[in-house]
This record gives C-alpha cells, sequence and structure tokens, in this order.
C-alpha cells in the first residue's frame, strides 16, 4: 500500500492495477504507529542507560570483561535492564505493524526521531549542555524526516 496525500479526496480515481490507497484515518494511525514506535525506542534506550548506571554504580564499578560470568550476572539482575529490554519488545513489535503498512525506505528515516528525543531528555530532563553542532544535526534530522513524510512510498 502506499500512503495518501492528505490534499486528495479519498474517492479520487486510482490507476488500474495499483492497490488502494490508505485513507486519510489509516494516515493518521500509521504515523501513531510509527510515533509510538519510536517514543518506545527512545524510552527503552533511557531505561538501559538508568539500569547501566544501576549496574556501574553510576560508573565507580566498571564493567570488567576479564571476569564475564561476574559482569554478565551483574546486568542480567538488574530490573531496570530488563525493563529496557521489555520496552524494546514492545517497540518492536509496533514497528512490525508499521512494516506491514510501509516501505521500508519510506519508515525507516523516522527511527532517527529516537536521537531527537534522547537529545531533549538529556536537555531537559537530565539538564546536560547540548553542543550547538548537535542542535543544528537535530533541525537536520527534523528536516529530513518532514522531506521523507512528504513523499509516499509503495508498501
Amino acid at each position: 500500500m502506499s500512503l495518501v496525500d492528505p490534499r486528495v479526496p479519498p474517492s479520487a480515481p486510482q490507476e488500474p492495477g495499483l492497490p488502494p490507497l490508505i485513507s486519510r484515518k489509516g494516515t493518521t494511525m500509521t504515523y501513531v504507529l510509527i510515533l509510538a514506535s519510536v517514543v518506545l525506542a527512545a524510552i527503552a534506550q533511557i531505561t538501559l542507560k538508568q539500569g547501566m548506571l544501576q549496574v556501574t554504580n553510576h560508573g565507580r564499578h566498571p564493567l570488567d570483561f576479564g571476569i564475564p560470568v561476574t559482569t554478565v550476572r551483574r546486568i542480567v539482575t538488574n530490573l531496570t535492564v530488563w525493563g529496557g529490554l521489555l520496552i524494546f519488545v514492545a517497540s518492536a513489535a509496533v514497528w512490525i505493524v508499521v512494516l506491514s503498512k510501509l516501505s521500508l525506505s519510506f519508515a525507516y528515516p523516522f527511527v532517527s526521531l529516537t536521537y531527537v528525543i534522547i537529545l531533549l531528555w538529556d536537555a531537559f530532563g537530565r539538564h546536560e549542555t547540548i553542543a550547538n553542532l548537535r542542535w543544528a544535526g537535530v533541525a537536520f534530522i527534523v528536516a529530513g524526516i518532514i522531506l521523507v513524510s512528504r513523499s509516499a512510498g509503495p508498501a
């Protein structure tokens, strides 16, 4: 399937042999699913980071790969790490639905929104200083996503 231009009425004629266009409601739901998957993936990353801060006691006890059993035990016994992994599973489940509706070349650029969300979390949630160059990079990411979203790709 391909996305419909919201400015084209749903009753507009289609070329023979083409799959039916997604309705405006279907288009909105597809974008909601993309956003849900992306937000879940960003939350999963943030949760995993928090879990690893707990595992390493905020860097005071770094992971030692010279003793892998102890290192793996420290990681797999942390509930926050498990929470992050479970959130990733939820994100992947939603993403599978998205991929059933859209072409990968159309949908995948939206995944870069995770970087935007995480940068915003670091800036406003953790009050970290973000370099101007990173803000410029985020602006380019958002501009790219806007351009991709204006195109309609086949499923």
